[in-house]
């Protein structure tokens, strides 16, 4: 129990560090990520006005209607290009990118990549 506690820690002291430098603001609000160990979460938010502008998730009906896919990174790719879509919907171009702690590789790195595959410029 212990060691999953560590890590958690070392997550959130990671994701201190980062916040501080980052800020949404209404042209170029964050998105942040989050995944845990079976899903993976994207939200786009206004912290100026501290609301959520747009979010997709792996746990949404549009996703579990696709055909299973071969890994979580797939999933993940997949996140990022509809929250890009999403995005682009509402007007929004540019946004920052807040990976929340998390190391920029495996999901958290497809969520981007998806996402700049779609449209949306960070």
């Amino acid at each position: 129990m212990g060691k999953i506690n560590i890590k958690k820690q070392a997550r959130l002291k990671r994701k201190k560090r980062i916040r501080k430098n980052i800020l949404g603001t209404q042209k170029k609000p964050r998105l942040s990520v989050f995944r845990s160990s079976r899903q993976i979460y994207a939200q786009i938010i206004d912290d100026v006005e501290g609301r959520t502008l747009v979010s997709a998730s792996s746990l949404e009906k549009k996703v579990k209607e696709q055909p299973k896919f071969e890994n979580k990174i797939a999933a993940a790719h997949f996140i990022g290009k509809l929250i890009a879509e999403r995005a682009i919907e509402t007007g929004l171009k540019e946004v920052v990118f807040d990976r929340n702690g998390f190391l920029y590789h495996g999901r958290v790195q497809a969520v981007s990549k998806g996402a700049r595959d779609a449209g949306l410029k960070f």
